[in-house]
């Protein structure tokens, strides 16, 4: 772990090179962070933007469609790019201890940057409502985990109470080095693309990455690194669609649980910044993330976890207003890997098994005989 001082010179090498230094070291003139900040890194960032031609055939014009994979993250989410910001700043500020409440991505970013910094994590989770892969994660990174009877936003309402009277650092999204941290996804939009695209489509839970993203595309366009700034199109799951209908759901519902909060902390933020750019936050329904996490895997090759497919499903239900010769980015929150159970009881694929080693019978099973 090093200060930027230490590491060296700050003309960072271009996305796509032979050496990535993380977020912080790339990106250091437009974050937050001092010579003196212990940059807290596992060379986060420079996630691959994915050419979508198979989505962009279904809007039935010329358009180009892009997907950004935040699930090739180090911990599979784009959380790591808030989280190397928010234990960086907190490690400066002398903490010895974090603290989230998570659907399960938080708590994965939280606790493995908390081992990279030599700091203590614990994690406050609705009990029964975290995908195995996220918790596999959490649990071999070392975080204390307490699992509540209860939903997300208790948790959240929890872990703030605890901040306010224990010496223990909160890195939740209201952690505003946190979306600090994850406007820098923006940044590398602008720098793969040239600038930025007409409609940027995007997942929304806690609410924070919408917010963060616009904030990045307002940084870029105000230093004149790009010319305009996209539509701000996000979409929450019905069953938890606060911000849609305007009122906070005590019991959210879906099975994209990764967005499954029913009173988004950065609800106002959110709000603004779609305003801002003349877009929109609706909501798409279960069958629809389904319908667009199968379509990724097997027309695009790319796995994302079902909350990460909410972006593609809200653009295909919004295919009839795209413009002729839109550039649109999708993007992917996090890795499918993160929720195996979900993958393997909606794939609509099935395994043959019993099949006798011989290749006669294999032939068969391949209907090829």
């Amino acid at each position: 772990m090093l200060t930027l001082s230490e590491s060296g010179p700050l003309s960072p090498p271009q996305l796509g090179s032979r050496h990535w230094p993380g977020l912080i070291h790339h990106y250091a003139q437009w974050l937050p962070v001092t010579d003196a900040t212990p940059v807290v890194s596992l060379c986060e960032g420079n996630t691959p933007l994915i050419a979508a031609p198979a989505i962009a055939k279904r809007m039935g014009k010329p358009c180009e469609v892009y997907l950004k994979y935040d699930g090739l993250n180090p911990t599979g989410s784009f959380k790591d790019r808030g989280m190397t910001m928010a234990v960086s700043k907190a490690k400066e500020a002398g903490a010895s201890a974090i603290i989230c409440a998570s659907t399960g991505n938080t708590s994965a970013a939280a606790a493995a940057y908390a081992a990279q910094g030599n700091m203590k994590a614990y994690v406050v989770i609705p009990d029964g409502y975290v995908a195995k892969g996220k918790l596999a994660q959490t649990l071999m990174y070392g975080a204390e985990i307490i699992a509540i009877k209860d939903n997300f936003d208790k948790a959240l309402a929890m872990v703030r109470q605890l901040t306010e009277k224990y010496p223990v650092a909160l890195v939740n999204s209201v952690n505003r080095y946190r979306l600090e941290g994850q406007k820098t996804a923006a940044f590398e939009v602008v720098d793969s693309l040239g600038d930025a695209p007409d409609w940027l489509c995007i997942p929304v839970g806690n609410a924070g990455n919408i917010t963060a993203y616009w904030m990045g595309f307002c940084h870029y366009y105000q230093h004149k690194k790009a010319t305009r700034r996209p539509r701000m199109m996000g979409f929450e799951a019905e069953g938890s669609a606060a911000i849609v209908r305007n009122q906070v759901i005590e019991h959210p519902e879906t099975i994209a649980t990764a967005i499954r909060i029913g009173n988004p902390a950065s609800w106002v933020r959110a709000k603004a910044s779609y305003q801002a750019s003349h877009g929109t936050i609706d909501s798409v329904t279960d069958d629809e993330i389904l319908d667009a996490y199968r379509l990724l895997a097997r027309s695009c090759g790319v796995f994302c976890e079902p909350a990460s497919a909410a972006s593609v499903a809200g653009l295909l239900k919004y295919r009839d207003q795209v413009p002729a010769h839109a550039r649109i980015v999708c993007v992917l929150t996090g890795n499918g890997l993160k929720d195996p159970e979900t993958a393997i009881l909606h794939s609509h694929a099935q395994i043959q098994t019993g099949v006798e080693p011989d290749l006669k019978s294999i032939v068969k099973a391949m209907g090829m005989d």
